[in-house]
């Protein structure tokens, strides 16, 4: 033992075996990963697994102990994570070609299930890339274009996240959400003809609403004209005399006072009469207009 201490490389070389055996036994599991701890390949324990709802830091996160060269730590994230899907082509039900872009958001919540399925999270990835993109195509290709431009959206992702969802299970993840980024008409004639069709029928709705603006007007009017009417006729009931006066300034103001023009500014209209004609008897004061 006094030679073995007396030489300093091999205690060095303890120490470094020692560090080494340390560094293969214990190992610091921090809140944001999942230990899973594997035994020549097969699953033995998960070390702070996700749990829904759980405190921040009062989870099984810290100093965690394996056998050393018979156990290995498969790190998986605990963290919610994105999957990108390229621009592609979606064909709506009004036969217009879209350009989409979309993403989803998820979470491994079962790591023992993802590592029999996946093995690894770029693999879990992988898998769900593909389907992402089919769940938007066969949800998009049942409605018409119009429909992502309208309340109508959220319903349609939440219709693709569920089928998202329903894959995603099977590798132990859970599906938080699905947007659509972008979702465009290419550029050239597929857009200007949509363009069209939007005006066209905007213009077809404006027209179908000025028909049913003039339509109720013309009720009112007719409904207000036989207001009128028998308001006329009550007055004539009861003061005949009154009534066929009033008529008779009526019709003596269309006839007389006319719009102003450039020959004649002040509107005035003139009408050769005998003093006797029956039309003027209002003028002829009421002893004489009776006669």
């Amino acid at each position: 033992m006094s030679r073995f201490a007396r030489n300093p490389i091999a205690i060095a070389f303890a120490a470094i075996l020692a560090l080494i055996l340390v560094g293969m036994t214990f190992a610091i599991v921090p809140e944001t990963q999942q230990a899973l701890i594997v035994r020549f390949g097969e699953p033995q324990r998960i070390i702070n697994r996700y749990q829904a709802n759980e405190t921040f830091g009062d989870t099984g996160a810290g100093l965690a102990a394996r056998i050393p060269f018979v156990e290995q730590i498969v790190w998986i994230d605990k963290r919610i994570q994105s999957i990108e899907m390229e621009n592609q082509q979606v064909l709506s039900t009004d036969q217009l070609r879209l350009q989409v872009d979309a993403f989803a958001r998820y979470r491994i919540v079962d790591p023992l299930q993802m590592y029999r399925a996946a093995r690894t999270e770029e693999n879990l990835s992988a898998q769900l890339r593909p389907i992402l993109g089919s769940a938007l195509r066969n949800e998009l290709g049942r409605r018409p274009f119009a429909a992502l431009l309208s309340p109508e959206r959220g319903q349609m992702m939440d219709n693709i996240q569920n089928a998202l969802n329903r894959v995603a299970r099977q590798y132990g993840a859970l599906v938080v959400d699905v947007r659509i980024k972008r979702a465009d008409l290419p550029d050239g004639t597929p857009l200007d003809s949509a363009y069209q069709r939007m005006r066209t029928a905007r213009e077809q709705e404006a027209r179908s609403i000025q028909a049913q603006g003039l339509k109720q007007a013309q009720i009112v009017r007719a409904e207000a004209d036989a207001e009128a009417t028998a308001t006329y006729a009550r007055a004539f009931n009861q003061d005949p005399d009154f009534y066929d006066f009033y008529r008779a300034m009526q019709s003596y103001e269309a006839s007389f006072v006319s719009a102003g023009t450039a020959e004649n500014p002040r509107g005035r209209t003139n009408i050769i009469l005998s003093p006797e004609n029956d039309y003027l008897r209002q003028f002829r004061g009421r002893a004489r207009a009776g006669q």
